[in-house]
């Protein structure tokens, strides 16, 4: 968590920096993502996007990597980027 309050980043970024697989990532993603309210923080999720036509996974509700476009068909994907923002106190 702390990296991702100093600087947004991919799961492989951090997969590379902490020395855990990317699938264990996410799991403590999806962990953050679920317990943001008892934490006080939000996990902000910027959107992957295909790089042969530029379609951008807004609407998707899974944080990991998308396979293909659903436009294009194309596998060349940038992976979302992850980052955590502290709420405010009421």
């Amino acid at each position: 968590m702390s990296i991702l309050e100093e600087k947004s980043a991919t799961a492989k970024d951090l997969s590379f920096d902490v020395k855990v697989s990317e699938k264990e990532i996410y799991e403590h993603l999806n962990h953050i993502r679920k317990s943001k309210d008892r934490n006080k923080f939000k996990l902000i999720v910027a959107p992957g996007s295909c790089r042969k036509c530029g379609f951008a996974f807004k609407k998707r509700e899974r944080i990991t990597k998308p396979g293909r476009c659903p436009l294009c068909h194309g596998e060349l994907l940038e992976e979302p980027n992850f980052s955590i923002k502290k709420e405010k106190a009421p």
